[in-house]
Parts: structure tokens; C-alpha cells; sequence
């Protein structure tokens, strides 16, 4: 068959959501293009000539990008089968049916999709005119995976790299040890589908994923990972073998404070085998609402990990969503004084400290019954939960504060001076005056290394309710016009 995949957004990654597909579609005969719009056109030509076109989407953004093309794909090809993968698909299963969707596969969706290649090659007419779906929404089911297959798609050099503090700029690759997560986090949109589950990528998949990077330039890796050390075993055992093997490549993760805290002697190894900096998603410093979330760690946590990292020269990027019902205007303050003391400014994305709480369809948040009353009627357009604060200043802080973000990058600020404009403008709102009190002196403020494009978990800018940076912020403006 001939087949199209296509990716809409993946935080400036290379989709690892595509290749992996890509290879067991391929080990099955067919011809398969990818696609990756937050990088290139869509392929006129391959559309239209193509018996099955699957979208992959593994978040908000990407979900709404996707939706938004439906209407011209379908322009091009109104043949053609349309299949949505990925994360978001399931949750949002009525919505995208109703888009005329046919086949919608979540969590383990490489053999779903070889299935129904299979499926639509054997008879095609017959799917796209009412048959139900034989694959399931979700597959928690346990694969063998394949070595992702990265043929067609754009070089490395066109997606994030990697940022020193001496200027330095690295190649980033991608790619996956691990699927799912083991922890149910309220607000995190992985639970709805994998239900406190994780699935583990065999190690030598990862390593020749890797070393096939590497000879295309990659001279870093992003492990895209919910959670690095939800098998800190396998975790430890591939970055050790990729440092024997490649040992000047560089890497990063994503791991829970939590993981951070109880494994906290496998922390050096990390160090000591080329990790950069670890991403944590710590979402705020008050223990209130980080019970809400069931985060499963505390502010103290938090603190204790940050003395640690130091201690041990390691660089932690917390990312936060500081904007959420339950957020006051103390409470923001409170979080950018800890920032500051914590001499953190370089250390967090600017636009971090601009996110407002996401409520997606399928959250666990909606057990919660002070939500179920704050939320509005679910928005199948923006694919969200609409909430507004109680306090209006909240809200009008929040916009302020994404505006403040975009213009301090827009003029090429650093993270440390726009840190800066957003404390004032916070304490201005709340009536207090910002003396600077805890702020590092400019020369101890430590420059980190970071990816130039910020990273996103489940939560987006106030101001758009979804992500727009670079290239994906003209796709965000073309998909408007269908959604």
C-alpha cells in the first residue's frame, strides 16, 4: 500500500512517532512517506496518491494542528483512509470521528497500524463505509519493537538543538527507552490511556536508533521519556553502553522529582555518562496544589533536589504550571522567589512561568469536585475544558506575563532579564513593591545548557490555549482556518 504519516509537532524533535511506525510498515512491503509539518510541506503528490493517511498525535498541539488539515487532505485524497495515533487520539475519539476519522489507535499503535494496512489492502472499500474498527483504541499490548526507520524525513540540523553557556551549539537527536508511566498525576494526559502503565523499548533498538543517529550528525540525545527512571535499570544500562560506545555524545531526560529523590545514587551515573541536564516536571511550589495534581512529591522535595544537583554540578530544568485555579497572586510570587533564590533563572524557560493548567478530555482532574464545578462545557474545537480564575487579576497576570515572555524573546533577552520584567510586573499586581530581594549578583548567576526549543508536558500559553513557536506558529494559523 502506499501510505502517508505525518507529524504535526513534536517539541522540535524528529518524530520518533513516525520512524518507529514507518520501520514495521516497511518490514511489510509498503511504501510508506513521512511527513513532519512542523519542518516541511505537506507532499502534494504522496497525498494524493496515498490508500491510507495516519496523523500522529502526541499532544495538544499537534492534535489541533492535525484536525485543523483534515479538510484540505481530504481536498486532496477523498479516497483515502484517515487514521489518528498517538496519545491524544483516544481521548479525543467522538471529536475526531465526527472529523470523519476512521481508525483512531492509541498506546502501542505500531502493530494497529501494520493490522490495519493489512486490513485496507485486502479490502479497502469497505472500511471508510460504516465497518467498525477491528484494532483497538488502545493497546497496552507488549511489542517487540523494530529499529525506528528515519529514511525521508528532515535532517537532523532543521530540528532543536542544544544551547552552551559558551556558545556552543549541538546536533540533537531523539528517541525513546520508554512508553507510558507508571504514576497517575492528575493533570498529566498520559493516564487516561496508559492507566499506570509503562512499556519498555528493548535496549538494543534504543542504542541502534542512537548510533544510526549519530552517523546522520546527532551529537546529542533527547530521550523523550515521561519518565526516565520508570525502569531506572534499563535506563542506567543504555546510557552507559552509549557513553562506552560514543563517549564526547552528550544527552538529556526527563525524570519525577519523586524518581529524583528515591534514586537518588544512581544520580552521579547520569553525571558521569553525559547527561547534560534533566528536565522535571515539579509544576509548583505549593504543596496544596501539587497535592492536587498528586504530583507525589512536595515542595521541600523539590528543594532538597535542587541542593542536590549542585552539589553534585549537575544542571536541573524544572518546568511549572504556575497558572491553575488554584494559583493566587502570592502564591506566583512565592514561586518566583523561590526561582530566584534557588539562582534557577537561567535554569527555566521564560514561557514556563506564562503556562496555564490544560484540561484535556479523559483528565483525572475531573475527579476532583472542585473542578468538576470550575470547568465550563468541554470545547470540541480547542479540545480542552475551558475554566476561568475566580480572581480576575489571576487571569489578567497570566496574559500579561505571555506577552512579557514573547517580547523579551522577540528582542533576544536573556532568560535571567526576562525573569526580571516578569517578577516586577507580579509584584506590581499584587501591590507590592520588587526591591530584587533574592536575586543572585549578575556575576553568580550560573549560564546552563538548554534545547532552544522550550519543552511542553500538559498544560499551554493562556493567550492561544496551545503552543506556537517558529515554523509551528504559521501551521498553528493555517489549521485556524479549518478547525
Amino acid at each position: 500500500m502506499k501510505i502517508v504519516l505525518i507529524s504535526t509537532y513534536e517539541l522540535g524533535r524528529q518524530p520518533f512517532g513516525l520512524a518507529s511506525p514507518a520501520a514495521w510498515l516497511r518490514a511489510r512491503g509498503h511504501e510508506v512517506a513521512c511527513v513532519d509539518h512542523s519542518r516541511e510541506a505537506l507532499d502534494d503528490g504522496a497525498i494524493r496518491a496515498a490508500e491510507l493517511i495516519a496523523f500522529y498525535v502526541p499532544m495538544h498541539t499537534a492534535t489541533r494542528l492535525a484536525a485543523g488539515l483534515i479538510v484540505s487532505v481530504r481536498a486532496m485524497n477523498p479516497r483515502a483512509h484517515i487514521c489518528f495515533y498517538g496519545l491524544y487520539a483516544p481521548v479525543n475519539e467522538e471529536y475526531l470521528r465526527g472529523l470523519g476519522v476512521g481508525t483512531i489507535l492509541g498506546g502501542e499503535f505500531e502493530e494497529g497500524l501494520a493490522n490495519l494496512a493489512a486490513r485496507l489492502r485486502q479490502d479497502g472499500k469497505n472500511l471508510d463505509g460504516g465497518a467498525p474498527q477491528q484494532e483497538p483504541v488502545i493497546s497496552l499490548a507488549r511489542q517487540k519493537f523494530l529499529v525506528p526507520d528515519r529514511t525521508g524525513m528532515p535532517e537532523l540540523s532543521k530540528y532543536a538543538r542544544v544551547m552552551l553557556p559558551d556558545g556552543e551549539q549541538r546536533i540533537a537527536g531523539s528517541t525513546e527507552a520508554t512508553r507510558g508511566c507508571k504514576h497517575l498525576c492528575r493533570h498529566c494526559p498520559i493516564v487516561p490511556v496508559y492507566n499506570g502503565t509503562f512499556r519498555v523499548v528493548e535496549r538494543d533498538v534504543v542504542l541502534e536508533d542512537i548510533r544510526r543517529q549519530v552517523s546522520a550528525g546527532a551529537q546529542h540525545i533527547t530521550f523523550g521519556d515521561p519518565d526516565f527512571f520508570n525502569g531506572p535499570a534499563h535506563a542506567l544500562s543504555i546510557v552507559k553502553a552509549m557513553h562506552s560506545e560514543f563517549p564526547k555524545l552528550s544527552y538529556d531526560v526527563t525524570i519525577k522529582i519523586e524518581h529524583l529523590r528515591k534514586h537518588d545514587a544512581h544520580l552521579a551515573t547520569l553525571r558521569d555518562t553525559g547527561c547534560l541536564f534533566v528536565i522535571s516536571a515539579v509544576e509548583s511550589v505549593d504543596d496544596a496544589v501539587l497535592e492536587k495534581f498528586d504530583k507525589g512529591h512536595s515542595r521541600a522535595d523539590f528543594l532538597a533536589v535542587a541542593v542536590r544537583f549542585r552539589e553534585l554540578g549537575m544542571t536541573l530544568l524544572p518546568t511549572f504550571v504556575p497558572f491553575t485555579p488554584w494559583t493566587t497572586l502570592a502564591g506566583y510570587n512565592d514561586l518566583l522567589d523561590v526561582v530566584a533564590r534557588e539562582d534557577l533563572c537561567e535554569n527555566v524557560a521564560p514561557i514556563q512561568l506564562a503556562i496555564r493548567l490544560l484540561i484535556p478530555a479523559g483528565s483525572r482532574l475531573l475527579d476532583l469536585a472542585d473542578m468538576r464545578e470550575m470547568v465550563g462545557t468541554f470545547d470540541s474545537a480547542a479540545l480542552i475544558f475551558p475554566w476561568n480564575h475566580d480572581d480576575a487579576r489571576v487571569d489578567a497576570l497570566c496574559r500579561t506575563i505571555s506577552e512579557l515572555v514573547q517580547r523579551g524573546e522577540s528582542l533576544k533577552m536573556s532568560r535571567t532579564e526576562i525573569f526580571s520584567h516578569i517578577r516586577r510586573a507580579a509584584r506590581a499586581v499584587a501591590g507590592d513593591r520588587d526591591t530584587g530581594g533574592g536575586m543572585p549578583p549578575r556575576e553568580k548567576r550560573t549560564p546552563v545548557p538548554f534545547l532552544d526549543e522550550p519543552w511542553y508536558c500538559c498544560a499551554e500559553p493562556m493567550e492561544q490555549q496551545f503552543v506556537s513557536l517558529g515554523k509551528v506558529k504559521q501551521a498553528v494559523a493555517k489549521a485556524d482556518q479549518f478547525v
